[in-house]
């Protein structure tokens, strides 16, 4: 017989059970009809190892002491007694939601709501306490919400429980009395005469909550918990709600103080402070004290006395809570680090095509977003607890999405604006102009303030309810700054810099208080500071390294420590986020990074083989010699760039250039000469060398603006340059004849982004990559005299246009899939037919600004730089993964 039978039929003459409503550390609750009184009521058995071990007679004699607690705000108790060996207790059934419910589905309340509800909680708290009574395990879970009044459940049940027969054998059970994140500093410690203001400083904890949606303190274990419990300050409430009064803020850090000498006398105490906004001028010293006193620890190595006493403090603490477990609340399951495929919609996948970050992860972990890879991008949002992502129409363009610090809201960057929507849809609200789009990126601060990149790649503030825009940092020479996250209590970002077109790449720390900037990783993509005091950051081979991180001097303290493989890296970012409860959301595999990659040929049915399966390098640029038999190769990093050729019928690697800055090579018509750039960081000097390398290389071209793509034209009279993104123009194309007036022509300069020249076989036509719509499409003009028209060729985006040999196919990317566009016969430029060839490859790296694939002479296969080849049947490569506890894990590398 099971355990409501068994109970039913014990107390037939009693109470009728319904149905389970849940169960806790302590008890199973159910919904029961008390037939004496006809009403219903919540019937609480306590678990039988529970009850066994602290013995039914003097559990049942203690708890008699609450039934005798009459108060408003205090939930009674009906009734309680034993029942074929299942001890049980009886209150009534309320209509409505438990705080904790509440908090679930608003994260914050109103201030003026949870100042009531706290005082409410401490009028309870105040009468229970004159009454001798100490509730122990004060929590959102126990404060039930009805008739818009709090009442408190559970009154004295954790003391009868301390107090009974067993109360000294807890351990045996695996419990304790009370709740981490709730726990006062001395109740952790295991003191057995806890008294009233254990229950202040719980109810502290609540207010905190309830006012920033988390508790003061949190962290992915028990043991992590109650470390922060100990040795540590909560964070400001005013800095991360400007709209929470002072004397509020104030009482809470009085109510949170460490020593209970520090905290209010009485729960009344903590009422009336509340309720005085006198207070906040009185507790002021009070305040400043811990907020000085959080600077100070950050700041600061302790003494050997502190760290030794801290080291015993926290010993103690881990042998607890080694032994012990937590009552009153369902059995926590244990901090184990789970990892999950993510499913979106039917047909809506995650943006890989560009060079920006294309996943965000609420602060809580309960929701993502991310930019779809259809059309020119659109923010998807979609709840951990439910199957399918939503839409958030109006937002297409979007790139760079990061949620606000209470999860509400989404900020994001689209054609150089920025943005916020809120989670659940609406319009959206433009807040500044003039931000970088692709070399960019947001964070949002704790103080409600974002940090964005700007068109001149620096880093600029502005207040989420918009107003001026501030600048904050403004990069070196040839310097680009972009992708900030955030530091906690708004003390500064994190952020890349980028150089030489992000050959040479460094996370960097901007100190708001002292506005210093210093380096934090080299050879780094990304990075986040993360709760637990490390910072991660990501490498371009897809590594993530996490090292602990002193917030006062925001700096490195130790050796980073891989603890993440294979994150993909779409052209220059990683695709991560990670969340302040430890949920970690990555892009699996396809790493864009330039180290160690290969050169393939895909056919048309997409099909892939090695070019050279021994041959890989770090290779930045490519460019196939027009008869197919050999390849130039940009190779290598920072100061160590040069051009090399790879003979693909004998295999030989030769090096062609060695000024350490050369790259984007391209072939002359004849095959015999490779032009390139020479990147000098102010300039776009084209230099040529004979394609044996026997003779000095020499300039091609000049020009004062930065050069990023070349294309020689196929009578070899003309060099097509594109400009760089930073430029006025944001990228032109530019025409230099090699004959006569070789001064720099405009072709197509216009406001917005021109990308990805491409000159048709017969020099008839160029064809190139804009986003004048709103979003990249494929355009092709006459040439050299471009403005003799101006037909679009892709439908619903498209970039990265290349010529068949033969000149009657342009081929682009759309969608995630090659293209091929038939060109009709005819004296004018016309597109005939579109057949989408194959699905990209998550191997496959696609170059957001530069030249990405190179057709064959025969027109049947195409060249890509590609990560290490995975077959479709093996690969869950470029699939989203979700790891819960992830801080666990880097917990466990980091050796702690």
């Amino acid at each position: 017989m099971d355990s409501i039978s068994r109970l039913s039929s014990a107390l037939t003459d009693r109470y009728t059970i319904e149905r389970e409503l849940g169960q806790g550390g302590m008890a199973t609750v159910y919904l029961a009809h008390d037939v004496r009184h006809d009403r219903k009521v919540a019937l609480k058995v306590l678990r039988p190892e529970l009850s066994a071990i602290l013995g039914a007679d003097r559990f049942l004699q203690e708890i008699k002491t609450t039934a005798n607690l009459q108060h408003p705000h205090i939930l009674p108790l009906h009734d309680s007694g034993e029942a074929d060996g299942m001890v049980f207790y009886v209150m009534p059934f309320i209509e409505g939601e438990s705080l904790r419910d509440r908090l679930t589905h608003e994260q914050q309340l109103p201030v003026d709501d949870a100042v009531r509800i706290t005082r409410e909680v401490a009028e309870a708290l105040d009468y229970a306490h004159r009454q001798g009574v100490i509730h122990r395990d004060i929590k959102p879970e126990n404060i039930l919400l009805h008739d818009g009044r709090a009442l408190v459940a559970d009154f004295g049940i954790a003391l009868a429980v301390s107090r009974s027969e067993g109360g000294t054998r807890m351990t045996e059970t695996g419990m304790s009395l009370g709740t981490p994140h709730y726990m006062s500093p001395e109740q952790a410690m295991g003191e057995r005469e806890v008294t009233a203001k254990s229950d202040v400083y719980a109810l502290g904890c609540v207010l905190y909550e309830m006012l920033t949606g988390e508790p003061p303190f949190t962290g992915p274990t028990a043991q992590a918990i109650i470390a922060r419990v100990m040795t540590e300050e909560p964070r400001s409430l005013t800095l991360q709600r400007r709209t929470i009064p002072q004397h509020v803020e104030a009482a809470a850090v009085a109510a949170l103080a460490k020593l209970p000498a520090d905290r209010f006398q009485t729960a009344a105490q903590f009422a009336e402070a509340l309720a005085n906004p006198a207070f906040a001028s009185t507790a002021s010293t009070a305040s400043t004290a811990a907020t000085a006193a959080t600077a100070l620890s950050a700041a600061t190595a302790p003494t050997a006395s502190t760290a030794l006493t801290a080291s015993i403090a926290l010993t103690a603490i881990f042998a607890l809570l080694a032994a012990w477990g937590w009552l009153g609340r369902p059995d926590p399951p244990a901090q184990r680090v789970a990892r999950h495929l993510v499913e979106l919609a039917d047909n809506v996948g995650v943006r890989r095509s560009g060079a920006e970050s294309a996943l965000a992860i609420s602060p809580d972990g309960l929701r993502i977003a991310f930019v779809s890879d259809s059309g020119d991008g659109l923010l998807w949002v979609r709840r951990l607890d439910e199957l399918r992502p939503q839409p958030l129409l109006g937002t297409d363009g979007a790139r760079w999405p990061t949620f606000s610090p209470d999860g509400e809201w989404i900020a994001f960057v689209r054609r150089g604006g920025l943005e916020k929507v809120r989670t659940d849809g609406g319009a959206t609200i433009k807040l500044a102009d003039s931000v970088s789009s692709s070399f960019g990126g947001v964070a949002w601060l704790d103080d409600d303030t974002m940090i964005f990149s700007d068109e001149g790649l620096g880093l600029r503030r502005i207040d989420a309810a918009g107003g001026p825009v501030s600048e904050w940092l403004t990069p070196a020479s040839g310097r680009g700054e972009a992708a900030p996250t955030p530091l906690p209590d708004a003390r500064g970002v994190l952020f890349l810099s980028c150089s030489s077109n992000c050959v040479d790449m460094a996370v960097r720390v901007l100190d708001f208080e002292s506005g210093e900037v210093h380096v934090v990783a080299e050879e780094a993509v990304r990075g986040w500071y993360l709760p637990t005091g490390h910072v991660v950051y990501v490498r371009r081979d897809g590594a993530a390294l996490a090292a602990p991180f002193d917030l006062g001097s925001l700096s490195v303290t130790g050796p980073a420590v891989p603890v993440l493989e294979g994150v993909q890296i779409t052209t220059r970012f990683p695709q991560l986020a990670v969340a302040e409860n430890g949920t970690l959301l990555y892009g699996m595999g396809a790493t864009g990074g330039i180290q160690q990659l290969s050169i393939v040929s895909v056919d048309r049915a997409g099909q892939v083989i090695d070019v050279d399966s021994t041959w890989s390098g770090s290779f930045n640029s490519f460019a196939l010699a027009p008869d197919g038999r050999a390849v130039a190769v940009g190779v290598g990093l920072g100061g160590g760039r040069d051009i090399w050729i790879k003979r693909l019928d004998d295999g030989l690697f030769t090096r062609l250039t060695f000024s350490g800055v050369d790259r984007r090579p391209a072939w002359s018509p004849d095959g015999m000469s490779v032009a390139f750039v020479r990147d000098t960081l102010t300039g776009g000097d084209v230099y040529v060398r004979d394609a044996d390398g026997l003779n000095p290389d020499r300039v091609l071209a000049r020009t004062d603006r930065m050069v990023q793509a070349v294309e020689w034209s196929r009578d070899g009279q003309w060099l097509v340059l594109r400009t760089d993104n930073t430029d006025a123009g944001r990228g032109d194309i530019l025409g230099v004849r090699l004959s006569g007036d070789t001064g720099a022509t405009p072709l197509v300069a216009s406001p917005y982004e021109e990308l990805h020249p491409s000159l048709s076989p017969d020099g008839r036509w160029i064809a190139y990559t804009s986003n004048e719509s709103g979003q990249q499409e494929v355009y092709v003009r006459p040439f050299p005299a471009t403005d003799g028209g101006r037909w679009q060729v892709s439908i619903g985006g498209g970039s990265h246009p290349r010529w068949s040999p033969d000149g009657r196919e342009l081929f682009y990317l759309s969608g995630g899939r090659l293209i091929a566009a038939r060109v009709a016969d005819g004296p004018a430029f016309a597109v005939a037919e579109r057949a989408p060839l194959f699905a990209m490859n998550v191997a496959l790296l696609i170059d957001g600004f530069h030249t990405t694939y190179e057709v064959t002479p025969d027109g049947q296969s195409f060249l890509f730089i590609s990560t290490p080849f995975v077959r479709p049947d093996e690969a869950v490569t470029g699939r989203l993964v979700l790891v819960e506890n992830w801080f666990v894990d880097v917990f466990d590398r980091m050796g702690q």
